[in-house]
């Protein structure tokens, strides 16, 4: 009896996977940089500054275009963001057919109890309040990086 062996491709056998980071804090963004940068992640990581600019990446990423930006694997949206605030955007990304399996972690300064049920009453996959020191944001990006870029299957 022959055995055939399948070659699992996965979207990460084909693009690196894409981080995509909505936050409008510049030191914010150079920290949350800095600390996957200590991690493991191998993959590519695309700032915006608020949630305007994350609901137009994603709508470009849903283009047939082969100038399409690469879809996130994972987003990483601040909750306090002007023009589009967080809350704003996980609404949308949610309510979109193409989106709404995109897992989006609410990164944020808020421990409000609204704000936490808010989001995950949306469809927020987590809700994580931002740690004070750069240890424990390198700390928050491995734990970040292992479970949804290495321990969860995604949908393609």
């Amino acid at each position: 009896m022959r055995h055939i062996t399948r070659k699992r491709t996965s979207m990460n056998q084909i693009h690196k996977p894409l981080l995509l980071i909505a936050d409008d804090d510049d030191d914010d963004r150079v920290l949350i940089e800095q600390a996957l940068k200590q991690t493991a992640f191998n993959g590519q990581i695309r700032f915006v500054e608020d949630g305007e600019q994350l609901i137009q990446y994603l709508k470009d990423c849903q283009s047939d275009s082969p100038d399409a930006p690469q879809r996130p694997t994972l987003l990483l949206v601040d909750l306090n963001m002007p023009v589009v605030n967080g809350i704003e955007a996980l609404t949308y990304i949610k309510s979109v057919p193409g989106l709404r399996q995109l897992p989006v972690v609410m990164l944020t300064t808020s421990s409000a109890e609204t704000d936490i049920s808010t989001c995950y009453n949306l469809g927020a996959s987590s809700f994580v309040i931002k740690p004070i020191t750069f240890t424990k944001l390198v700390e928050l990006m491995d734990s970040l990086r292992t479970y949804w870029l290495g321990t969860v299957q995604l949908p393609r």
